[in-house]
């Protein structure tokens, strides 16, 4: 006769409880919150490969033998409660006469309790609102499948817009949040080619793309994927951001003294060679909410 046991999995002290890819050259560790995002979800997602499973299928090693430790121990009980209906007593007779018994005893083994990882990223989905955590920072949604990359930039160009608009006017603080928003754009514009490769003409190529010089990257999105990163702006203001990506080079490799290559090709009429390279918090302000809606839009150009 077949049998169906249900089986409460346990959390961690958030709620959360552990899954595992199904695919064996990931089989990658993350967390969900169960009653956060979808109601009925019919599959679920690897959030780090993207691999599509039945959502029941994402369990982890740990869990399977929680679960087996659960059940031996439920269906052992079970068994031996019906063998005592069989126990008996045959008390011995006569001077060498010899007994028998039949008595059923059943010890538990201990249970394999599942102890939950800890996890380095708590996120939110922004579609399907499901809570879930993961190792590093970009990943697909367990629940929808959404990717998270325009989602990361929204939030680090949320932080870096709030640090300078309270910061000082340091010349120190400005080129602080320059290199920090080249550096956010640049991760997701690696992750989003990375993703995306698949459909490029060359996907190793794709995901090899640096964004930190943003005027080459526009051209081989553009060969590999026929995307202009661009087109969202006006030309003046990609020129804006074609600038500062060249000043925070400046500022990154040359302790932010310009030298004649960036007078020669960034087309800065303040540049004098030997001198700090000029940068203001509107510049840096302007920039981020340039590279948001190029985000947004290159998202949009690859149907992520």
């Amino acid at each position: 006769m077949k049998r169906t046991f249900t089986i409460q999995l346990p959390t961690d002290g958030n709620g959360l409880v552990g899954r595992q890819c199904t695919k064996n050259d990931c089989s990658r560790y993350f967390k969900i919150k169960p009653g956060t995002g979808l109601s009925k979800p019919t599959q679920a997602y690897c959030p780090y490969c993207g691999h599509t499973d039945d959502p029941s299928d994402f369990v982890t090693d740990e869990q399977k033998e929680y679960m087996l430790s659960v059940v031996g121990n439920q269906v052992m009980a079970e068994a031996a409660q019906q063998l005592k209906k069989h126990e008996f007593s045959i008390p011995a007779t006569g001077a060498f006469g010899i007994g028998f018994s039949l008595k059923i005893s059943h010890t538990p083994e201990p249970i394999r309790y599942v102890v939950e990882r800890e996890i380095e990223t708590p996120l939110t989905c922004d579609r399907c609102t499901l809570d879930y955590a993961i190792y590093g920072v970009f990943a697909f949604c367990p629940d929808c499948g959404s990717h998270n990359s325009l989602q990361i930039l929204r939030k680090n160009i949320e932080v870096i817009s709030k640090l300078v608009r309270l910061g000082q006017d340091a010349d120190a603080d400005v080129a602080e949040q320059l290199i920090a928003a080249v550096s956010a754009f640049d991760g997701f514009g690696r992750e989003v080619c990375r993703v995306a490769g698949p459909r490029s003409k060359d996907p190793a190529k794709a995901s090899s793309i640096s964004f930190q010089n943003i005027e080459g990257a526009r051209h081989r999105v553009q060969d590999l994927f026929s995307v202009d990163i661009a087109s969202t702006l006006t030309p003046g203001e990609w020129t804006h951001v074609a600038l500062c990506f060249k000043k925070r080079h400046v500022i990154a490799h040359k302790l932010g003294v310009i030298d004649e290559q960036y007078v020669r090709t960034a087309n800065d009429p303040n540049a004098v060679v030997g001198r700090k390279v000029p940068l203001t918090k509107a510049e840096v302000d302007e920039l981020t909410r340039s590279l948001e809606r190029i985000g947004e839009h290159l998202m949009q150009q690859l149907g992520l």
